[in-house]
């Protein structure tokens, strides 16, 4: 069997800085007999990964179909009968537009089914996930912030409560992984314990700490609160931008750092939001089959 090594994310986790150290040492696991997929959608090179996933509104029905496709993706990315297979894409999961309605992915199941299908046509199992999650605060914050890049959005403070009040969450997606993917190891990485991508990459692949280089640049920068207020501006009187536009936006306002409060929960939300993740973690940390790095 083909072993799969899965890092799922999550998302503004720095999943664009673990796909870049990918693509940095790609010949030497290449040399190692690992076949690499992972999408280059912030830009890593070499990302060709795109998988086509359900969405909540996708039925059961559904899943053939995604099952096919998947496969068709997979194929593109596996050589020979045997080896490994490195993995990375944030998306598997969800999507970050989800957040916002207070649902933590919600088509989390159906698309770890798909993904499953598609594991099973080309003969691969599952023996390593590695997830990195974060504080729902600064999760919901972080990616309001990223979808407001490149998207008109509502003001943050008339979604806020609704996500604070958000469904599902961190142990119901990791069980969810569980039940669907069955890894013989999950690890899950709380966000201020990542560390640097190659010690996660080599984390992934039960290798020394030291075994890959860390890549030397960085292609995500985040965009200030001037930056994202300018964009709005544009979004919201109907213009779009292309990628290479809005880039350009965030470059031009990168030195006005100061907070504006663009994205802010109140004290209160915050309270609850850290609370739940308090206790999500001692949740996590006493499943079973679960390594909890906090």
């Amino acid at each position: 069997m083909r072993k799969l090594y899965l890092h799922a994310g999550a998302h503004r986790t720095g999943t664009s800085s673990f796909q870049l150290c990918l693509a940095a040492n790609r010949s030497k696991l290449e040399a190692e007999g690992y076949d690499l997929a992972y999408p280059g959608r912030d830009g890593a090179p070499g990302g060709m990964l795109h998988l086509r996933l359900p969405k909540p509104r996708h039925s059961k029905e559904d899943l053939p179909e995604f099952t096919a496709k998947v496969t068709k993706t997979l194929m593109r990315h596996v050589t020979g009968d045997s080896g490994g297979l490195i993995l990375s894409d944030e998306n598997v999961l969800g999507l970050i537009v989800h957040f916002f309605s207070g649902r933590l992915y919600p088509a989390r199941r159906k698309r770890l089914l798909a993904f499953r299908g598609g594991l099973e046509a080309i003969e691969a199992e599952v023996a390593h996930i590695l997830l990195v999650i974060r504080s729902y605060e600064e999760l919901f914050v972080s990616g309001y912030r990223k979808h407001a890049e490149d998207n008109s959005v509502e003001p943050f403070e008339a979604i806020a409560q609704t996500m604070t009040d958000f469904s599902g969450g961190w142990p119901d997606t990791i069980k969810a992984v569980q039940n669907v993917l069955k890894p013989a190891a999950i690890t899950v990485i709380e966000y201020g314990a990542r560390g640097e991508s190659s010690a996660l990459l080599a984390r992934l692949l039960g290798a020394e700490p030291e075994a890959y280089v860390e890549p030397e640049e960085d292609l995500n920068v985040s965009a200030t609160d001037a930056a994202l207020e300018h964009l709005q501006g544009i979004y919201q009187a109907g213009t779009e931008l292309e990628r290479e536009a809005w880039q350009a936006v965030i470059a031009q306002y990168a030195d006005q750092a100061e907070d504006r409060g663009f994205a802010r929960f109140s004290a209160a939300q915050s309270e609850a939001l850290a609370a739940r993740y308090a206790q999500d973690l001692e949740e996590i940390g006493a499943m079973e089959g679960v390594t909890l790095i906090p």
